[in-house]
């Protein structure tokens, strides 16, 4: 289970969540891993916890919309490890919106573009011509969403359009390496099958003051659990994955080189079938449904 020893993986949205698991599932594996994030409470746990396992890791704040965060964690990187080896452009967030979508306040609107789009944007030009330039096999994954880039799940535009956004800058990362022969493989990471258990429903805890919408939730949905209550009074069923599932997916994949790590269910897959169909017959759309 040595797979990756002597090699350097840098994680942004690495001390939670799917983050949080990688660095585990890559630790274990051998790999050094610099886990970036902006909580700085979860950096300390995770710190502790992979101490504790015997896992080489260090933590360092980058704020994903920063630019200059992101070169700065690449420099650190380097610096650190002489050569990075895998990047997971994993940062995102949620911003909670509910209702009719002209009633979402803008900063809900830049702050979710800010982390999920401009993140990833931010992560590719600071890191991409460092891959290049080494001249060796590297692997850049990106964490997207079926929502937003396979279906359009009606009860969070914010979150749909920027994941329907990451997919189309993943996709064309991707098409462009191949291109040109690049020697970094690129990966679309899509947690899944079911909804994913993590910290993404209460994002506000990292929101920045200055995105702070001076109202409550919109939503009312905090966590997993919250969701799976409320869907429960309608009648509905939650499924969920632990993350450290997407973490074992994701490692499976770069270990196949594929670009789509995607695990999905029959119900998933009708769910992007339909979707197709109806835009192959240019009939009018159903919306999807969460679960």
């Amino acid at each position: 289970m040595q797979e990756f020893a002597g090699q350097v993986a840098v994680i942004t949205g690495g001390a939670s969540g799917v983050g949080r698991s990688l660095a585990f599932a890559l630790g274990r594996r051998g790999a050094r891993v610099v886990a970036a994030d902006v909580d700085r409470n979860a950096m300390d746990a995770l710190e502790r916890d992979a101490s504790a396992m015997g896992i080489g890791l260090l933590t360092r704040r980058c704020d994903v919309t920063a630019g200059a965060d992101c070169e700065a964690l690449a420099g650190y990187a380097m610096n650190e490890h002489g050569r990075i080896d895998m990047v997971f452009a994993n940062a995102g967030i949620g911003a909670g919106e509910a209702g009719p979508m002209w009633t979402y306040s803008m900063k809900d609107w830049q702050w979710c573009f800010g982390v999920n789009v401009w993140g990833v944007v931010n992560t590719i030009n600071a890191f991409l011509p460092r891959l290049v330039a080494q001249e060796r096999k590297s692997h850049f994954t990106v964490t997207g969403s079926g929502n937003g880039a396979f279906v359009v799940l009606p009860d969070a535009p914010i979150y749909t359009a920027t994941k329907a956004a990451v997919q189309a800058i993943t996709e064309n990362l991707y098409y462009q390496s191949v291109a040109m022969k690049s020697p970094v493989s690129v990966h679309a990471l899509f947690p899944g099958p079911h909804v994913v258990d993590t910290g993404l429903f209460d994002s506000d805890r990292v929101r920045p003051e200055s995105f702070d919408t001076g109202t409550p939730k919109s939503s009312g949905i905090r966590s997993v659990e919250d969701m799976r209550r409320l869907m429960q009074q309608h009648g509905m069923e939650l499924k969920t994955t632990h993350p450290d599932e997407v973490a074992e997916a994701a490692v499976a994949g770069i270990l196949a080189d594929t670009f789509w790590i995607c695990p999905r269910t029959e119900e998933s897959l009708a769910k992007f079938l339909a979707r197709v169909e109806s835009i192959r017959t240019l009939q009018n759309p159903v919306a999807a449904s969460v679960g």
